[in-house]
């Protein structure tokens, strides 16, 4: 980290070459299908065909050091104009205009559209992304990447939503399929239990009632997962310490 910022290092590179550009596809590929299948998520992507996986793949690549081929595509990638509720925008060339045409997708509903991403939202998408990385074999064959992403994962998912960060680790842990069936409050939890309910998690959106609060989301973390300071921290936590 540098002011804030994270910087590419010979050692973020060889974590990035372990894996390899096509094996990140492979991984992204993951998680855009279950993005697609998954109803909060879906809502935030307008287009199926876009080359999600590709672009997610380069960006993991090139932020690690692994070279410049999210920006070589960025610069090429054609753009065009969409509708949405009766406003005009046109299609993403870049991360924060991507993630500004996901908030104003015409798949959201009115209330919702233009909403930026929540801590729900959030959470939902770290737990199929580490899914789709667990999928893929990389938890077990790449462990020391795998540490080093959901750190990564952890720094960036700031931007979109401050109190994020903290439950990365938990977004980890309920990838797991060893993982147990019960989460707060007693509701379904885990891989198995989102796939037998058919794509829900009861913990997060509860069949009956409001969602949980922020603090009783923070309290269903472990006590030492529950701080957490920014990259510019004194002293700097997890994720930029061990």
């Amino acid at each position: 980290m540098s002011g804030g910022v994270h910087i590419a290092s010979a050692a973020t590179r060889e974590l990035v070459l372990g894996v390899g550009l096509a094996r990140l596809e492979a991984f992204t590929g993951r998680f855009y299908a279950k993005a697609f299948a998954d109803a909060r998520l879906d809502l935030f992507i307008r287009e199926h065909n876009d080359p999600h996986a590709s672009r997610f793949a380069g960006w993991i690549f090139e932020k690690l050091g692994g070279g410049d081929v999210w920006s070589e595509e960025r610069r090429a990638r054609a753009t065009c104009p969409f509708n949405a509720h009766g406003h005009e925008f046109t299609t993403p060339h870049d991360r924060s205009s991507a993630h500004y045409a996901a908030w104003h997708s015409p798949k959201r509903s009115p209330s919702d559209w233009g909403n930026h991403f929540n801590l729900v939202d959030c959470r939902t998408w770290m737990r199929l992304h580490f899914w789709a990385m667990r999928e893929e074999g990389l938890l077990d064959e790449l462990p020391a990447f795998c540490d080093y992403y959901v750190r990564l994962i952890g720094h960036f998912v700031s931007v979109y939503e401050r109190e994020a960060p903290p439950f990365a680790r938990e977004s980890l842990r309920w990838s797991d399929p060893a993982a147990g069936v019960s989460g707060g409050g007693g509701a379904a939890y885990g891989v198995a239990a989102y796939v037998a309910s058919g794509g829900a998690m009861a913990d997060l959106d509860p069949p009956e009632g409001p969602p949980p609060t922020l603090a009783q989301q923070k309290a269903s973390l472990p006590d030492h997962e529950r701080a957490y300071t920014g990259s510019k921290g004194v002293p700097r936590l997890w994720p930029y310490a061990l």
